[in-house]
C-alpha cells in the first residue's frame, strides 16, 4: 500500500513540475511596434538654423504597447493604415510607407483593439495619429492644447472619429499624467513642438527606465545640437521641454529613445519580444 502511494505521488510531482518551472509574467511590460518609415528629402526642415542644407534622411515610426497587468496602453499610432501595403504616399518633402497595421501585429500577441485600456497621443501631427481611430474602446489621453487643436482641423479631427463623435471617451491633459496611477507609466508634459507635446516615462522592472521622446527630438544629431524643426509651435517651450527632459534622464539614468531614430528604438527587443 505504502509503495502505491508513494508511486503516486512521485508520479503526481513529475505532472507537476514543468508547469512549475514556467517563468512568471512580469507585471510590466513594453513592445516596440513598426509604425512605418518616412524618407525625408529636405532634412533643413528639422533646423531654423540651417544645419542640414542639402541632406536628406530616412527615419523610423514607432508606436508602443504597454501591459501593466491587464491594462494596456498604446503609444503613438503611427502612419494612416490605408497606407499599409502600398507603394505609400507622400506630401512635400515627405515620402512615406507602412507594412503592417498595428492591430494586425498585436493580433500575433493576442491582442485585441478592445483589449487595448488607452491610447496615448504625443501630438497631433499625422504619422502619430494614423491608426487611433483602430482602437474606438479606448480612453483617448491627449494634451489639452493639442485635443483643442485636433477639434479645429476637420481633416486631423476625422482620425479621432470615435472621439470628437462623442462615442468615446477622451481625457485632455493638462500637466503630466500617471496612466496607471502607480508610478509606472507617466505621460510627460513636453509642450513646443506642438502646444500640448508629450513624452512618455515607462519605469520597467528589469530594464529600467526608459523615456520615449514623442518628437521632441527627431534623431540623434538633432538631440546633440539641440536642434529645433521649422514647424514647432514655440521656441522657448521646446527648449525648456528639452532642459526638462534631460534633467527627468539624468535622475533617473533613464534609457532615451527617440521614437524616429532607428538606432535608438533598437535599443529594445524587436517585436514580438517584450522590454520587461
Amino acid at each position: 500500500m505504502l509503495k502505491r502511494f508513494l508511486g503516486f505521488a512521485l508520479g503526481c510531482l513529475a505532472v507537476a513540475a514543468p508547469e512549475a518551472a514556467q517563468p512568471a509574467r512580469p507585471g510590466l511590460e513594453m513592445w516596440r511596434l513598426d509604425c512605418g518609415e518616412i524618407r525625408v528629402t529636405d532634412l533643413n526642415l528639422f533646423s531654423d538654423t540651417y544645419a542640414y542644407v542639402g541632406r536628406q534622411m530616412t527615419l523610423t515610426d514607432s508606436c508602443y504597447l504597454i501591459r501593466n497587468g491587464d491594462r494596456y496602453l498604446l503609444w503613438d499610432t503611427g502612419l494612416a493604415g490605408e497606407l499599409a501595403g502600398t507603394n505609400g504616399g507622400g506630401e512635400g518633402a515627405f515620402r512615406m510607407s507602412l507594412r503592417e497595421r498595428i492591430r494586425d501585429q498585436l493580433a500575433r500577441i493576442g491582442v485585441q483593439p478592445a483589449l487595448v485600456t488607452f491610447v496615448g497621443i504625443s501630438h497631433y501631427h499625422d504619422d502619430h495619429i494614423g491608426q487611433a481611430a483602430d482602437f474606438p474602446g479606448a480612453t483617448l489621453l491627449v494634451g489639452a492644447a493639442d485635443w483643442e487643436a485636433i477639434r479645429g482641423r476637420p481633416q486631423t479631427a476625422a482620425r479621432f472619429g470615435p472621439w470628437t463623435e462623442g462615442q468615446s471617451r477622451a481625457q485632455p491633459l493638462r500637466g503630466d499624467h500617471d496612466v496607471f496611477g502607480d508610478g509606472s507609466v507617466v505621460i510627460l508634459n513636453m509642450p513646443g513642438h506642438t502646444p500640448g507635446h508629450r513624452a512618455l516615462l515607462v519605469r520597467l522592472p528589469r530594464t529600467g527606465s526608459v523615456l520615449l521622446t514623442g518628437d521632441l527630438y527627431h534623431f540623434t544629431e538633432n538631440m546633440r545640437r539641440g536642434g529645433l524643426p521649422i514647424f514647432n509651435t514655440d521656441r522657448a517651450d521646446t527648449l525648456a521641454s528639452m532642459a526638462r527632459f534631460q534633467e527627468i534622464a539624468r535622475n533617473l539614468r533613464a534609457r532615451i529613445v527617440i521614437q524616429h531614430e532607428l538606432d535608438d528604438i533598437r535599443l529594445l527587443p524587436a517585436f514580438p519580444q517584450s522590454a520587461q
